[in-house]
């Protein structure tokens, strides 16, 4: 099943280049949905802007989605889980993917513009993709000066596998969420915040979202048809359902 889920976006040049529609994301993250297999289902979530990965998901899974939906572009993050295999032998960026998103390095499809951050918080065991935390402080601090500095403060998606601490987080250190990641959310404060990692225990909206002030951060464990809406429509309540 695919949940959808409605934002409202605050900056009104996104819907005045495109005519006032709407702007169409499906996020994934952690778990392959079997319901986009079906060519009928795809069909009814209608047409997409952009795929989003949050990270943990098999290539042959991100690639056959970005192959569905066909000229779509995928933006996506690493997980802790995404190494060996494709990842290790290049074949997932030289074959089958784009390069994931640099990390804390702005992206865009002339559109929207997204920010990501791969891998989880070094937590001293394990194996998978460990980021210590002066590499993340480093590409936390490129973020926020990239995006201060602009001339025109357009809002930006943020996407990342590991929440920002206190977001979502799980029981165990695995899965607790990132100082630096937020501390950049609250100089950045964006809109939405998309994550993956932690595993869901229910498909409730208030098992997976957190709204802190400005920003709203989702855990898009599963699929999510997100719906950017325009400025004038940010009053209507944020709404989520699932779609067969």
């Amino acid at each position: 099943m695919t949940t959808r889920l409605r934002v409202g976006w605050p900056d009104p040049r996104l819907f005045e280049r495109r005519g006032g529609r709407t702007y169409r994301i499906l996020a994934l993250a952690d778990e392959t949905d079997a319901s986009l297999e079906s060519a009928e289902t795809r069909a009814r979530l209608g047409p997409l802007d952009l795929i989003v990965g949050c990270g943990d998901l098999p290539v042959d899974y991100l690639r056959f989605v970005t192959d569905a939906f066909e000229t779509v572009p995928l933006a996506y993050v690493r997980g802790n889980h995404d190494v060996g295999g494709d990842w290790a032998t290049g074949d997932a960026t030289q074959v089958h993917l784009p390069e994931p998103l640099p990390d804390g390095r702005p992206w865009t499809d002339g559109q929207l513009t997204v920010i990501g951050f791969s891998g989880i918080p070094r937590h001293g065991g394990g194996d998978g993709l460990q980021v210590g935390s002066f590499t993340r402080i480093s590409q936390v601090l490129g973020a926020w000066f990239r995006v201060a500095w602009r001339p025109t403060r357009t809002p930006v998606l943020l996407v990342s596998h590991v929440a920002p601490r206190g977001i979502n987080d799980g029981p165990d250190a695995i899965h607790r969420g990132s100082r630096a990641l937020r501390w950049l959310a609250g100089r950045l404060r964006p809109p939405l915040w998309l994550h993956g990692h932690t595993t869901l225990l229910t498909r409730r909206l208030e098992d997976r979202s957190v709204r802190r002030g400005d920003t709203l951060f989702y855990n898009v464990a599963g699929a999510v048809l997100i719906e950017l809406w325009p400025p004038g429509e940010a009053l209507l309540p944020e709404a989520e359902q699932e779609a067969a």
